[in-house]
């Protein structure tokens, strides 16, 4: 059993490899199972020389994690952002293998980053980064190898990018060797909403476990980018009352309920909004509001030790990788609150990106209404495999999550003979 307690400072590869450990454990798998899944397969560091617009040479850092192939190519996003570092792409990475095996995908985990700020950056330096990166990772990705996509401070013009930085390499078409394209070059319909619309699968699902109706429900996000926006907008246009939402400059709150479609109009390309008014509060404050559902929807360890306990939801559902300590999910399943881990409610975007290869290797391309459909049966079906984890093994949705994540991957290295 894992000592919570003495987890609370270790970084995100550290407590992910605890989960791991543990959940192959209660699955009855070896010491050495967990000695092969507890790092990647691969990691390349590369460096990145660009010509910026002022005429200097700057050499930026990049990496790119591989996690395990046993059951496929491995697949993740590519994050652009200044504290990208080592450990935290390849505890990504991991998340995704688990991610993956969750919604039954043929792939393993990838994750890619770049040390930058995008937001100090021009577009034409923004291309140049991207095409050097593919440049540097060429001979370890691909259609059947890796296939990466967007993450965070990226999106479809880099992956536009980089599919044609690939495609003059390789002297060949190849729109499969990364999703999240813009649909003109082979991009799925539903890509770019389908992160948050896997969330709005889980908030519903969770809500019928705790017999909550939409139209009677304040929720509170914390991230107001890619996901937390459609979040936002998906949750009002169903008529839930969004009380809070928030962005890297602090949080706007309302018990009344907040305009969310004027505060979409008005925000800008990074998710900002909250710099044009003046009554706001801390994003910790945010997070310690009452409401019915809380969605972290922007970094990591927000939720931890120290703040856990002043937490008054009912429910907590992670659109973020890793919001929520160990410590803090501990006292959070003591108090009652049922938390949908990020593994299990973030999968939308790996589940779409994943139609979007299939479309692309079959050259024939699905309506979005096809894509919803199918998106939504898989996240029902991840959700309950966990849920029902979580009550028969008697062990928090987190802990369930990672045994439903890992097991597929444990049993084709054992078949493959690697363990």
């Amino acid at each position: 059993m894992i000592n919570a307690t003495a987890t609370e400072n270790l970084n995100v590869l550290d407590s992910t490899q605890l989960i791991i450990e543990e959940a192959l454990n209660k699955l009855g798998f070896s010491t050495e199972m967990y000695e092969l899944l507890k790092e990647p397969l691969r990691l390349l560091t590369v460096r990145i020389p660009i010509r910026m617009d002022n005429g200097k040479i700057r050499i930026f850092t990049g990496y790119r994690s591989q996690h395990n192939d046993s059951i496929g190519p491995t697949k993740g996003g590519i994050r652009f952002h200044p504290d990208v570092n080592e450990d935290e792409v390849k505890a990504l990475s991991i998340w995704m293998s688990l991610k993956c095996g969750i919604v039954n995908l043929p792939f393993g985990g990838g994750k890619g980053g770049i040390i930058c700020d995008p937001r100090e950056m021009s577009f034409n330096e923004l291309e140049k980064l991207s095409r050097g990166y593919v440049r540097a990772i060429s001979q370890l990705v691909g259609p059947n190898k890796d296939i990466p996509a967007p993450d965070v401070m990226t999106n479809s013009q880099i992956m536009a990018w980089m599919m044609d930085e690939y495609s003059r390499i390789r002297e060949f078409d190849s729109p499969g060797f990364i999703t999240g394209k813009p649909i003109i070059l082979g991009g799925s319909q539903g890509r770019e909403t389908a992160t948050a619309k896997g969330v709005i699968h889980m908030i519903r699902l969770a809500m019928e476990k705790r017999d909550l109706s939409m139209d009677q429900t304040k929720i509170i996000i914390q991230g107001f980018g890619n996901a937390g926006s459609y979040l936002a907008k998906f949750l009002y246009e169903s008529g839930a009352k969004v009380i809070g939402i928030s962005d890297v400059y602090g949080a706007i709150y309302d018990a009344e309920g907040l305009d969310i479609l004027t505060l979409l109009d008005r925000r800008d390309s990074f998710g900002t909004i909250t710099k044009l008014f003046v009554n706001t509060i801390s994003n910790q404050q945010l997070l310690e509001q009452e409401c019915d559902i809380l969605v972290p929807a922007a970094i990591e360890n927000q939720i931890t030790q120290q703040n856990a306990s002043r937490i008054r939801a009912k429910i907590i559902v992670e659109a973020a990788n890793g919001p929520t300590t160990l410590e803090a999910t501990r006292i959070l399943s003591q108090q009652g609150v049922l938390l949908v881990p990020d593994i299990l409610a973030s999968a939308g975007g790996v589940v779409v990106s994943y139609f979007e290869w299939v479309q692309n290797n079959q050259g024939y391309y699905w309506s979005e209404a096809e894509v919803e459909t199918k998106l939504q049966e898989v996240m029902e079906k991840a959700f309950e495999n966990v849920y029902n984890v979580h009550i028969t093994k008697g062990v928090n949705m987190r802990l369930a999550a990672y045994m439903v994540g890992v097991r597929k991957m444990a049993e084709a290295s054992h078949l493959r003979g690697w363990v």
